[in-house]
């Protein structure tokens, strides 16, 4: 089968289109022909080993796993004697497990009990492939900090996998919801629900006096102390992104009234993948694209993402 592999750590460029053996399913796997599949931030986090500490889980020298991919839509093409859940030729959706990769290729195995489930009916695989790792890492985040009816959360990022995750997810759970994203992407995250919206190209929602119950920074580019101005007593600053949020996370559920929240590590549930798509069935949830390439145009597509600039989701089709 064809894969995107990668033999060390570096830019875009280090990786490459290989054939590799095709994995064979054990008792308790199936084996998923992947449609079409995402390039994340995680991705490109993995792949240049940024931060250093990724090394630890990932491979100190090189790469423990040279193919790279968590989110995947697909159709079963085997499965294992054990297997009771799936058929050949369902058409699934979901997630690898957490710190396991392995998407971006023709063909993966996954345990049955993975984060895998029958794709929502009316769904395009390349929409189906584009829900679970930012949704799911925004319901982590928002369930760690307890989002309620009535509360004022803000969500900073709003335009990218994990805000417009954590803008429809807020509403759902019937939070009032501002979003904050620049100028082109305004319409849009208001269409996913937001009820008041910031341009941060022409405000700094840090100055304009509003206090929030939760600031979710769904893009890992604030920081505690510059929000902390605008948490309400008792709130919660959300964490996506970095290693000082760990220690705040630790040091401020001991002392002050207002908390630093970093859940990690991620959990990519069965669980949560099924919650997801019967929101989607439910007309309560939609997956933003920004692009969609190749398989091929692995490099290109992930050189965007690295842009920090993508809206929603970038898409490879396989």
């Amino acid at each position: 089968m064809k894969a995107v592999v990668h033999d060390r750590y570096g830019a875009p460029d280090v990786l490459r289109l290989e054939d590799v053996e095709q994995p064979v399913p054990k008792e308790d796997e199936v084996l998923v022909k992947i449609h079409a599949t995402t390039v994340t931030r995680t991705d490109c986090g993995v792949r240049g080993a940024k931060p250093f500490f990724i090394r630890f889980f990932f491979g100190l020298r090189r790469p423990k796993q040279r193919i790279l991919g968590t989110e995947l839509a697909g159709e079963i093409e085997a499965v294992g004697a054990a297997v009771s859940e799936f058929a050949v030729g369902d058409q699934v959706f979901g997630s690898t497990s957490a710190f396991r990769s392995g998407a971006h290729a023709e063909f993966i195995c996954m345990r049955e009990s993975d984060p895998l489930a029958h794709k929502p009916a009316g769904m395009s695989f390349e929409e189906a492939a584009a829900v679970t790792d930012g949704a799911i890492l925004a319901l982590m985040c928002l369930e760690a900090a307890h989002v309620g009816k009535g509360q004022r959360i803000l969500v900073y990022g709003a335009s990218g996998s994990i805000g417009t995750a954590g803008v429809q997810l807020a509403k759902h759970f019937e939070a009032d919801v501002t979003a904050v994203c620049n100028t082109k992407n305004v319409e849009l995250v208001r269409s996913l629900g937001a009820d008041t919206m910031i341009d941060y190209t022409e405000e700094d929602f840090t100055k304009n006096g509003e206090t929030y119950d939760i600031i979710f920074d769904a893009v890992g580019k604030h920081s505690f102390s510059r929000c902390r101005g605008s948490l309400k007593r008792g709130g919660a600053y959300v964490a996506t992104d970095g290693l000082q949020n760990v220690f705040l996370a630790l040091w401020t559920s001991r002392i002050g009234d207002k908390k630093v929240l970093f859940p990690i590590p991620p959990h990519y549930t069965k669980k949560n993948v099924l919650f997801l798509k019967n929101l989607i069935e439910a007309g309560k949830y939609r997956a933003v694209i920004d692009r969609t390439y190749t398989l091929e145009q692995v490099v290109e597509a992930t050189r965007y993402v690295e842009t920090q600039q993508k809206t929603g989701n970038v898409v490879l089709t396989v």
